[in-house]
């Protein structure tokens, strides 16, 4: 029995002068400080962490846009994290510069960490106050200028007020053939508001003289029509499957001899659809050549969907040539020097409207979501 305390004596004093000569890092100030070693064995080392890391955090005002702008020394990149509800997006900058767009008024938090490596990094955290007007539509997206050089602005309507103004009048029921086009919607005054500066274009899924959906439909024919110019036209657009929104032109003299005789120009029309449909817009002309003729392009974001934001829509249009750009981006151009084109040398006057369903979009499916809304901000004709 003696024995066998000698033994464990022995032991738990071995122990002991082994835990009392520990060796480690004993400087609290080093990354790898190990607080229960009570000697040091000079394996100490340190981490510059990245310093005076200093934020901007801009809204712009009546919008959900947070931009954010921040600078540090010693730092390798930032991660910007924008928290939205039960959801957040993470921004990976090489400059400290990122941005998100939220889509509901009130406080949400911000995280900027200046990193020296994933692991080690300077954190500052701050509250976006966000207050989107009172139509809950944010402004964000693309603007353009109340003028250009060797341009005057000959017409405008900026969609402010309560109500649509004398300039422009409904065009009511469900037209011809579905408008020509097999649509499927009930064209009503009623799906149009004016308000906080934006025209809106609600299309629903609602029963009304004998279709399933209303949208509304208005032109400017015999009140305002237009040859040559620039003409922006800044807008957010509905998306789904079945959903398509067009600002156009048809020629003054369509009442007279017809369509295509007249010509078309459409400025912007999408087709709905989730994906590709939804983040591309088209641009075309069609005029009679014996026939029936066409001649168009597109252009597509690179992600997202032209709901998300607001885009300018353009065409510069003169006696050589039309272009089309969306936000001053040209993405199409139709020489219209030949004689064949002649419709797009006399007056055409603008129509803007949502159709749902139709030859070309094809009909809603249980993926598209009602109501939906383009909203128009402004539009404006330079010449």
């Amino acid at each position: 029995m003696k024995k066998h305390l000698k033994l464990f004596l022995t032991i738990t004093a071995s122990v002991a002068l082994l835990y009392s000569c520990k060796k480690g890092c004993t400087d609290p100030n080093a990354a790898n400080y190990d607080p229960s070693a009570n000697r040091d064995n000079g394996s100490c080392y340190y981490i510059n962490l990245p310093t005076n890391l200093v934020v901007t955090l801009t809204n712009t005002p009546n919008s959900g846009l947070v931009e954010i702008e921040a600078t540090a020394l010693n730092e390798n990149y930032f991660t910007i994290c924008f928290f939205d509800g039960n959801d957040s997006t993470i921004i990976t900058s090489a400059t400290g510069e990122a941005s998100y767009n939220y889509s509901d008024s009130g406080s949400h938090n911000v995280r900027v960490r200046a990193h020296l490596d994933h692991q080690n990094y300077t954190e500052w955290n701050g509250v976006a106050e966000i207050s989107i007007n009172s139509s809950g539509i944010s402004n964000v997206g693309y603007t353009t200028p109340l003028s250009y050089p060797n341009y005057s602005l000959v017409w405008q309507d900026e969609f402010n007020g309560t109500s649509l103004s004398s300039d422009w009048i409904y065009e009511i029921g469900t037209g011809s053939w579905g408008w020509g086009n097999n649509e499927l919607q009930y064209y009503r005054q009623d799906n149009t508001s004016v308000e906080n500066g934006y025209l809106i274009i609600t299309a629903k899924q609602q029963n009304f003289g004998g279709s399933n959906y209303t949208s509304s439909r208005l032109k400017t024919q015999g009140l305002n029509f237009f040859k040559y110019g620039r003409i922006d036209i800044r807008a957010k657009l509905p998306y789904g499957k079945g959903i398509w929104p067009a600002l156009w032109m048809l020629g003054e003299n369509f009442s007279s001899v017809g369509w295509p005789s007249c010509g078309e120009i459409d400025i912007m029309e999408l087709i709905g659809g989730n994906g590709y449909n939804d983040r591309t817009v088209h641009g075309t002309v069609h005029w009679n050549e014996n026939g029936h003729a066409m001649y168009g392009g597109s252009n597509s974001l690179p992600s997202g969907k032209f709901h998300d934001e607001f885009h300018v829509f353009t065409i510069i249009w003169d006696q050589n040539s039309i272009r089309w750009l969306r936000d001053d981006i040209q993405y199409h151009t139709i020489n219209i020097t030949g004689n064949n084109l002649s419709a797009f040398h006399e007056n055409f006057f603008f129509i803007f409207n949502v159709a749902v369903g139709g030859n070309w979009p094809g009909s809603p499916d249980n993926t598209t979501v009602f109501p939906q809304m383009m909203v128009v901000d402004y539009v404006r004709v330079f010449q």
